[in-house]
């Protein structure tokens, strides 16, 4: 449910047809209430378009930033860090929720939810609220459905879902739907704040080509993790966060051989890609580093990719990080010695790349 809040009756359709309307009968109550919410978008939609439409297509993006890795790897540490930084804007939880109709609605949303009561996110403890930070791969998922973030709400069908990572096995006209999405979702942000976005989706790290074609300007910041980490606290997150969209039950669907799966597609694209990136664009981070030098590394960012603006930023970054001091990450079941080895055999390329000891 929480995956596809925010798609048109339209697209809802066409997703349902897609998969053949095999929605599990335990999860009918789901699917009836997605279709309700798409009515009320499709009509919010509308009238958003009839307000602002012609004044946001009008409008050109700024080279954004985008923070790269795969999931678990700490990218929204590292953007919630950068976007403290009033130089950028960021989508938040609601706009990436709800691209079509965010322009429209977001005053009355923030009205209501001002003093709403901040929540844990699913697998990680992180504080949320309605404008907390978010990933436009969720946008992009309900406003143009070539995302993999579709199958956590038909998982029978994960493997389809999947090319979309790197797009290598898609259509040229998949390619176009999703790309439309993002520059339409982009401009609407752009048009919102006039200021350069900072992005963050795990789903980017295999897009690299794509990304340089559609925005030669932009920069990017990629994050890696021992690979045994990234494994087990991956594993929590599909086990917590996953069945909270799903309209059908993964049967026959093997989730750990999934997970070893998207990292060596999103990796081969992205040591493959990772050299299109201009001089000057592109900046690697630790995040065993990051999480014991939170200012300095992302200062590092800053002078690595010309980034203006570190002094004058430094104050308000340390307060936060002050703030965060006392974060308690969650713990997750150890590998048994069998998982550790499937993960060393298949994410080889990650223990080699970043000298991470497999034993």
């Amino acid at each position: 449910m929480d995956a596809l809040i925010g798609i048109s009756v339209r697209n809802w359709l066409q997703l349902l047809k897609e998969n053949r309307y095999a929605v599990d009968r335990q999860y009918f109550w789901r699917a009836a209430f997605v279709t309700q919410m798409s009515l009320l978008t499709s009509i919010f939609r509308r009238k958003e378009e009839n307000a602002v439409g012609k004044l946001v297509n009008g409008v050109e993006i700024k080279p954004p930033l985008f923070i790269l890795g795969h999931w678990r790897s700490g990218t929204t540490l590292l953007h919630e860090l950068i976007v403290r930084d009033d130089q950028f804007a960021y989508p938040n939880l609601f706009q990436v929720s709800h691209p079509h109709t965010f322009l429209y609605r977001e005053k009355a949303v923030e009205k209501a939810l001002a003093k709403a009561t901040a929540e844990k996110r699913h697998m990680d403890n992180i504080q949320l609220t309605y404008n907390s930070p978010g990933e436009d791969e969720a946008a992009l998922c309900v406003a143009s459905l070539r995302s993999p973030l579709i199958a956590w709400s038909f998982p029978r069908r994960e493997a389809f879902y999947d090319r979309y990572l790197t797009f290598e096995e898609a259509s040229e006209a998949e390619r176009e739907q999703w790309q439309k999405a993002m520059i339409t979702f982009f401009k609407k942000l752009t048009w919102r704040y006039g200021k350069p976005l900072a992005l963050k989706s795990p789903t980017h790290t295999g897009k690299i080509r794509t990304l340089l074609k559609m925005f030669p300007g932009a920069k990017f910041v990629h994050i890696h993790r021992n690979p045994y980490k990234v494994f087990q606290s991956t594993v929590g997150l599909f086990n917590e966060a996953a069945p909270h969209s799903r309209l059908q039950h993964p049967d026959g669907i093997l989730m750990n051989s999934g997970i070893l799966q998207r990292y060596q597609m999103m990796y081969n694209a992205f040591f493959r890609d990772r050299k299109l990136i201009p001089k000057g664009q592109y900046c690697e981070v630790c995040f065993e580093e990051l999480v014991k030098d939170k200012i300095g590394q992302v200062g590092r960012i800053y002078e690595q990719l010309n980034i203006p603006g570190f002094d004058r930023f430094r104050p308000k970054l340390q307060a936060y990080v002050d703030s965060i001091a006392n974060y308690e990450k969650n713990v997750h079941e150890p590998l048994s010695e069998e998982q550790k080895l499937e993960v060393v055999q298949q994410w080889k390329m990650g223990f080699d790349e970043w000298g991470y000891k497999s034993n």
